[in-house]
């Protein structure tokens, strides 16, 4: 970048407005990388300070390995001796010896110390203490006070210098407006990363500044801005979606949330309707917010969340790498964003490479026929001489066998074997048969028996590992193995059977996917000495299979390679003739015996050549880590069998001997030399034991598969002459599969050794690792292929895995073979050096292909071991795998974590990790997780069992203790943001176009309400009272209204008379008592039941105008109380009505504490009234009068208060009554809250209007008993019933499982012929659809569910009734809804979300789809705003100052192009009409209404629209232990609250899962996930999640959540 000699801060205020500015536009997409650096160069220009460029110094290495001292560091020394005197054996502090390289260390450490000039730091998790034990107590979180004395500030600022900076190009320089947002707080948000968690203790003289204290204070939040604020607004852009997008555009809400007037619940007991903030639609401008202090983005200074998100979102604006294209074009299919090719990029420029042969294999006189050959000849003519010498669990040796005894005891098993296993006629095993050999590592002598003895009998061994438990790493897919190799027998010794897991019966237990096994002891006393005669058949070796050796593939799967008799012999043959065995010489073997070199060096060409073979077990290694080279020393070894750990292990134990020599070795043979990073451990090792008598060209690395066996070996090298040359190598070159020698930056640097030449008699190619075998150029990384006869033949049982494998043909560039001889591949990746000398660079099973680039892990693994790990890492235990997530390669490195880091520490290396690699490798990490120590599967041999770790965290089994994800930084294939092209075409022209195209606008209608002819049905409809009374007197004893409780008893009934003489003293109170004035408000505060209802006709009779209000929850006052006193004060009420009990809580202490109760207006008790009559019945003058106030707090927590006039009643009672066919004779059942909408309707105005007996059941009884609701439908036969979401999802939860015991109590639903789930919604497929489905067995129709649709502007649009055709379901693509656009679908098309219907529109209604913004009328099947005309909606927002433009806005707007006449109403949701292939009731076809939610609702990110109940839905099913989920914005970034409803292990186990599940199905990467409680989201009383009340409590830091991740 140009700004390297720039300071920012220096710079003039306009200059570093107009960078802001800039990197304002880059981050938002408006400007594309190329042109924001231009503008930036130029901006620029003037101020920079130009230094000279100093040329860079030794970048070339000598290949000499003395060149850089080598020696482990002395600390590292000191501090293992320390560690010895404490404990014996070797303990977890050092680094895995695998990845050893003092180079790379100081490389890393240097890549980490450019990023350290950038002060700004990673914001760390916040972590809830009781989760994890694991870390010390002084590290508790305490919140950030922002008081703090000059010195703590300043000790702040300096620990802020030791965080880690965030993960960015080193070249970019932290921009000015990062800096500048942190001035004005004293705790700057970039000094308080890391810090936050608890280092910089206050001081105790310093006194904190007193806290804005969440005091309620009757202030609301306008709905207006003045203009010049937007303006602001626009420019800052930092809470653009604070209200995600409030209806209309110059309403924008874009004001911060205050503190918050209540804690969310601990439990989700009560659920509370709470308005985000007291928000009221409609308030009066003047009423503005100045109790709050806040940051430049409208953050809560004294939150420490926020502070966080900042940072984060600081972390973030850095510009990604991949630039953003010019333009984009609006394309119905989302196209993933494929980086354009670098033309930077390194591309292979030798030519075509030619195969390299091996020296011919030389022919000697007395190479036996066969393996089995040699040792007969050995057993009969050197029977004393020594084969194999164990060591014990000391080092010690404990038993040596000799020639003639290894002969003997394997023709005596071979014996057993063919004759002795069944009875005398049977044989059970045939020559061909496959038998699996267990034996433990400590006991080869066992194992040679065996295998000989399978050997000799013909049968075909399978070398396994011993199970230990049913958990095993991997244990499935050994059964898989022996599945596939049709494995019957398992061959074991005595102590190893006893050893083994057993049942109860003592039994063997049966393994997981293992096929049933017999087992055989082989020991001596159990065998069957041979008759004379016996003799063992030993043919020539011919080409049948010999052995099978297990090899585990990249995915985990577990498969045989099958070995011929032929190639198992050429192969010692070979071996021999590379490594020049001779007869009787001595060998130390530290590795395997069961598989690979251990197998074929220290058992097969052992015995074909008289060796000696001395094996250390594993478990020696660990206790006594020198026990190799003592052995080597006192048995005066020529050759010795390592691995890297090894010789690691050596050098750190060296010290406790001084008399040693390895002067004999002539050949010290590293198993996995072919590793990069093995260079270090042997140049390391020569280093100390150079002093020692060993020999630097003794050092023989070597390359091996399963599948190729051995590939190339180093030749032990003639002394003094020099040794072979090292490839420095560029990595950058590597990840494009190409050979550079690395000149330009040292540190991402790789050392290869050579692994000598192509074995004998092999010919070698190297080939492109994927696609058709095509040779490679002389200058490309490929895989390396073999033909030779000695090598394996086969995947047992697997014809098709085998052929891609054992059979590949190479090819030329055109694509033609090069010849008829088939090659195995070797899964080796590689290249061909100097004087045919191959150089392996890495394995195909650890190649990572992200964009289009390889990694190997075990490169990856050496950055994290080189970030000082000791602190941290758990004895280097790193894992590194790739997993898939749209639509590429995601890098995952897990690590073992210490039990005594810390949380600091932790978190810093991982930081320090995410650099270094992005600095080394050029790769973004995508998660990077630690797990306690000893808990990542292993391998037999101590390991990390890679695929059983990915499918861990796959699955959410990991159980990490700490994790970060980095989405933002390595997802850069995201499609690219929507940018809403400025619409040309105007709303007439649409319209137009849709007529021509032949599709008619997208309108629906109810059937007409019809004339009422009867003049005296017209006088007693026209008010509700004045019906009220008139069945008072015609029909006083009818029942309209029973009150059921918990157990189904009848505990209050109204009739016609009885409500009317109640309402009637009601109304006489109020002007007595209360003095009330006609027109003036008065407070209901009920509980569900009758009261409620006569109140609300006392009111009515009064002439007042009744506010039905939710009482105040006794146990929770805090929460709900100051809900009741908002509503009592914006209503300006001048009295309230309720029960002596609620009195009682009004005037309580616990009252006192929330809210002020010494202004509450006038409180009546209705309990005890006295028999009085009101001197008249009021009666409005016009129907237009306002009847009641309806007050609801929004999702979105807009606490809105409608007007319904007595028209608007009558209306829409009338529309219900036609709709569910309504009169006296019916009865409905009740499960609502009545306390707003359809809810308030059903419970206390359709019974009075209709003459029908409504059942009440509060819903809150559910809770003491679950099925009160539907055991009183099927009690009273009822065919109509109405609930809420809440009522349902109560009773799928809760009585899912009780379905058989509620069948046993006769509950019979099969007289429900409509149940309705009241909401404001869009309809909630999946639980009507389980409810459906569980109460199938009692009858339930599954035609009866469905749903109705409501809103503010119109209480009620749509209801299902008795009449017409069922819901429909359709399938919308989600991509296009997020477009605002309408595809539909196949059912189970991918991307595809099912809509329902809801509901059929009620008569009267009519609704028309529109485009918000244009306002013009749209097409059939086209999403927009659903707008209603009928006599029922509401007359307008409740307001003190008419605010009439909303007014107007929202319920008296016109068409801007069409009928400019008609007056509708916008309910704020979305939707759309799409007509139906079926009929209703008129014979028309039926035009289905689809709600997909509301507007101010949904989150506009990256310039599309989502809908948060689709992120939910998504989130709910990425893991088991997930209840409840809700999503909301914070400036820009997706901020994801889940409930843990499993163990609090499994917190973090959830943060990948949701990412990958977001990123996956919504292409939106997650900014941070929150882990909480069950219960924490808030719900209210409809089952509607309160997201914005839930992201206001997340911000002033009250979710005391279980962990908090910040994704980078």
């Amino acid at each position: 970048m140009t700004d390297r000699g720039v300071d920012l801060s220096a710079l003039p205020k306009e200059v570093r407005d107009q960078l802001a500015e800039l990197d304002l536009e880059l981050s938002e997409g408006d400007i594309t990388q190329k042109g924001y650096e231009k503008k930036r160069t130029k901006l620029l220009a003037p101020y920079i300070i130009h230094t000279p460029v100093l040329p860079p110094q030794n970048d070339v290495q000598p290949p000499a390995p003395s060149s850089s001292s080598h020696a482990p560091p002395p600390a590292s020394s000191s501090r293992y001796r320390e560690r010895r005197t404490r404990r014996t054996h070797r303990s977890g502090g050092t680094r895995d010896d695998r990845y050893r390289s003092d180079i790379h260390t100081e490389a890393v450490q240097a890549a980490l110390a450019k990023h350290k000039e950038e002060k700004m730091a990673l914001p760390m998790p916040t972590k809830r203490r009781s989760t994890y034990v694991q870390s010390p107590i002084e590290t508790r979180t305490p919140p950030d006070s922002s008081s703090g004395s000059e010195d703590e500030t300043s000790a702040r600022r300096q620990s802020s210098m030791a965080a880690p900076p965030p993960l960015v190009n080193p070249n970019l320089q932290s921009p000015d407006w990062m800096n500048r947002s942190a001035q004005g707080s004293s705790t700057s948000s970039s000094a308080s990363s890391t810090m936050s968690h608890g280092e910089a203790k206050p001081q105790p003289q310093s006194k904190p500044q007193a806290q804005p204290q969440p005091q309620y204070k009757p202030q609301y939040q306008p709905l207006y801005q003045p203009h010049h604020q937007l303006h602001e607004q626009s420019r800052t852009a930092a809470v653009t979606d604070m209200l995600a997008q409030s209806r209309i555009a110059h309403t924008e809400n874009s004001v911060p949330p205050p503190d918050v007037t209540a804690v969310a619940p601990p439990a989700r007991g009560p659920r509370v309707d709470l308005p985000s903030k007291a928000v009221v639609r409609g308030m009066s401008r003047g009423q503005s917010r100045s109790s709050m202090m806040e940051t430049a983005d409208g953050v809560p200074v004294n939150s420490r969340v926020s502070t966080k998100i900042q940072q984060l979102l600081n972390t973030l604006k850095r510009p990604k790498r991949p630039p953003l294209s010019e333009f984009f074009t609006d394309d119905s299919e989302e196209i993933v964003q494929v980086p354009q090719p670098d033309p930077n990029t390194p591309r292979p420029e030798g030519r075509q490479i030619i195969p390299v042969k091996g020296e011919p294999l030389g022919v000697v006189s007395n190479w036996p026929p066969a393996l089995q050959a040699a040792l007969a000849r050995w057993g009969a003519t050197q029977g004393k001489s020594p084969a194999l010498t164990a060591l014990d669990i000391t080092g010690k040796p404990l038993y040596t066998l000799t020639y003639g005894k290894l002969w003997s005891r394997s023709v005596k098993l071979a014996y057993t074997l063919l004759n002795k296993l069944g009875t005398k006629n049977e044989q059970i095993l045939k020559p061909g048969d496959r038998v699996a050999l267990v034996y433990p590592n400590s006991d080869p002598g066992m194992f040679w028996v065996a295998f000989y003895g399978c050997l000799l009998a013909e049968v075909i061994p399978v070398p396994i590992e011993v199970p230990l438990s049913r958990k095993d790493a991997g244990i499935s897919q050994v059964g898989f193995l022996l599945g596939s190799c049709g494995v019957g027998l398992a061959l074991t010794s005595e102590i190893c059977l006893k050893g083994l897991p057993k049942t109860p019966t003592g039994e063997i237990l049966q393994f997981k996917g293992w096929p049933r096994l017999k087992w055989v002891i082989t020991d001596s006393k159990y065998l069957t000495k041979p008759s004379k005669d016996w003799q063992p058949h030993i043919p020539t070796a011919n080409t049948d299979p010999a052995y099978i050796e297990y090899k585990a593939s990249k995915e985990g799967t577990v498969v045989g390679v099958a070995v011929s008799k032929v190639a198992m012999l050429t192969h010692c043959q070979a071996l021999t003739q590379a490594c020049n065995y001779c007869e009787g010489e001595t060998l130390v073997n530290v590795l395997d015996f069961k598989k690979d070199m251990g197998l074929w060096h220290g058992v097969l060409t052992a015995v074909m050549n008289r060796i000696h073979t001395i094996s250390v077990p594993y478990a020696v290694m660990k206790a006594c880590p020198l026990s190799w080279v003592q052995r080597v020393h006192v048995q005066k070894a020529r050759v010795a069998l390592v691995k890297c750990r090894d010789l690691h292990w050596a050098m750190m134990a060296h010290r406790d001997q001084r008399e040693i020599s390895l002067a004999s070795l002539r050949m010290l043979i590293v198993a996995d030399g072919a590793n990069p990073w093995s260079v270090s451990s042997c140049d390391a090792f020569l280093n100390v034991f150079q002093s020692h008598g060993l020999k630097p060209e003794v050092i023989c690395p070597c390359a091996t598969s399963p599948e190729a066996m051995t590939v190339a070996i180093r030749r032990p090298g003639v002394p003094g002459a020099p040794l072979p040359a090292r490839a420095i190598l560029s990595m950058g070159g590597l990840s494009h599969s190409v050979i550079r020698v690395n000149t330009e930056d040292k540190n991402s640097a790789l050392t290869v050794q050579d692994v000598g030449h192509v074995m004998p008699g092999a010919l070698m190619c190297i080939v492109k690792p994927d696609g058709p075998p095509q040779l490679c150029k002389t200058d490309e990384i490929g895989e390396i292929i073999i033909n030779s006869r000695a090598g394996g033949t086969m995947y047992y049982g697997l014809p098709g895995l085998t052929k891609n494998t054992f059979e590949v043909i190479p090819v030329n560039a055109n694509g033609v073979p090069i010849g008829e001889i088939p090659f195995v591949r070797s899964g080796l990746l590689g290249f061909v050096g100097p004087g045919s000398l191959i150089f392996v660079v890495g394995k195909i099973e650890g190649l990572l292909m992200v964009s289009g680039r390889r990694h190997n892990a075990d490169d990856l693994v050496a950055t994290a071991l080189a970030v000082e790990p000791v602190k941290t890492v758990y004895r280097g235990r790193i894992a590194v795998f790739s997993v898939t997530v749209f639509y590429d390669e995601r890098v995952v490195i897990v690590a073992e974590q210490r039990p005594d880091a810390s949380e600091e520490d932790s978190f810093q290396w991982m930081s320090r990790v995410l650099q270094a690699i992005d600095s080394i490798h050029q790769v973004g990490l995508y998660c990077l997780a630690l797990v306690p120590a000893n808990t990542l599967p292993k391998t037999p041999l101590g390991g990390i069992h890679i695929s059983d770790t990915k499918q861990f965290y796959l699955e959410g089994n990991l159980h990490p203790c700490n994790i970060l994800m980095c989405p933002h930084t390595c997802v850069t294939n995201l499609p690219k943001p929507r940018q809403k092209q400025p619409v040309g075409v105007g709303p007439a022209s649409v319209m137009v176009g849709n007529l021509v195209a032949g599709k008619r606008i997208a309108q629906a209608a109810g059937r007409d309400l019809g004339l009422i002819e009867d003049q005296d049905l017209v006088r007693k409809h026209q008010y509700l009272t004045e019906a009220l009374q008139w069945r008072a007197q015609t029909d006083p004893d009818h029942v309209l209204y029973v009150l059921l409780n918990a157990k189904g008893v009848t505990v209050g009934t109204a009739t016609c008379v009885q409500l009317h003489k109640r309402a009637e003293k009601i109304a006489a109170a109020l002007t007595e008592k209360g003095s009330i004035n006609t027109g003036e408000n008065v407070v209901l505060l009920y509980p569900p039941g009758i009261d409620l209802i006569a109140a609300f006709y006392g009111c009515l009779y009064a002439g007042c105008v009744p506010v039905n209000v939710r009482p105040p929850h006794s146990q929770n006052l805090a929460a709900t109380l100051p809900t009741v006193r908002m509503i009592i004060d914006v209503s300006k009420a001048a009295c309230i009505l309720t029960t002596q009990n609620l009195m009682r809580i009004l005037r309580s202490k616990e009252a006192a504490a929330s809210v002020n109760i010494k202004t509450w207006p006038i409180i009546i008790d209705t309990d005890d009234l006295p028999r009085r009559r009101p001197p008249h019945i009021y009666k409005p003058p016009t129907a237009e009068m306002i009847a009641y106030l309806d007050f609801s707090v929004s999702t979105t927590g807009m606490l809105t208060g409608v007007k319904i006039s007595h028209a608007a009643i009558s209306a829409l009672c009338r529309s219900i009554k036609l709709q569910c066919e309504l009169y006296s004779s019916r009865q409905i059942a009740i499960c609502l809250d009545p306390y707003c909408g359809l809810g308030f309707v059903l419970w206390c105005l359709a019974s009075v209007y209709s003459g029908h007996q409504s059942i009440l059941i509060p819903p809150f009884e559910l809770e003491s008993c679950l099925s009160l609701w539907l055991s009183t439908l099927s009690q009273y036969r009822i065919r109509d019933t109405f609930c809420s979401y809440s009522v349902m999802e109560l009773c799928t939860k809760g009585l899912g499982t009780q379905t058989e015991l509620l069948k046993g109590r006769g509950v019979n639903l099969s007289c429900v012929r409509s149940c309705v789930v009241i909401a404001e919604e869009r309809p909630r497929l999946a639980l009507t659809q389980s409810f459906s489905k569980l109460f199938k067995d009692l009858g339930l129709s599954s035609r009866a569910v469905s749903t109705a649709f409501g809103s503010r502007v119109n209480l009620a649009v749509c209801l299902q009734g008795t009449t017409g055709p069922d819901p429909c379901t359709v399938y919308v693509d989600m991509k296009s809804l997020r477009h605002d656009r309408v595809r539909l679908v196949e059912r189970g098309a991918p991307q595809s979300l099912p809509l329902m219907e809801s509901g059929k529109i009620l008569p009267g209604v009519r609704v028309i789809i529109v485009n918000p913004e244009t306002r013009g009328p749209l097409g059939d099947s086209h999403l927009g705003e659903i707008w209603v005309n009928s006599p029922h909606n509401a007359s307008g927002y409740y307001t003190i100052y008419g605010e009439e433009s909303l007014q107007a806005d929202h319920f008296n707007t016109k068409l801007s192009f069409g009928d400019p006449h008609t007056l509708w109403a916008r309910t704020g949701y979305l939707g759309f009409v799409k007509r139906t292939e079926l009929l209703d009731a008129s014979g028309d076809r039926h035009d289905a209404l689809f709600v997909v939610g509301s507007l101010d609702e949904t989150l506009e990110l990256r310039g599309l629209r989502y809908h948060p109940t689709d992120i939910e839905t998504s989130v709910s099913r990425a893991h088991r232990s997930i209840a409840e989920s809700a999503v909301f914005t914070w400036t820009n970034l997706l901020v994801v609250v889940s409930e843990l409803c499993g163990s609090e292990q499994d917190a973090l186990d959830l943060v990948p899962l949701i990412t990958n599940v977001v990123l996956e199905e919504h292409h939106l990467i997650v900014g941070v996930v929150v882990i909480v409680d069950p219960g924490v989201i808030p719900i209210n009383s409809r089952g509607e999640k309160q997201r914005m009340h839930l992201r206001d409590s997340f911000l002033a830091d009250q979710l005391d959540p279980i962990y908090v991740a910040y994704n980078m």
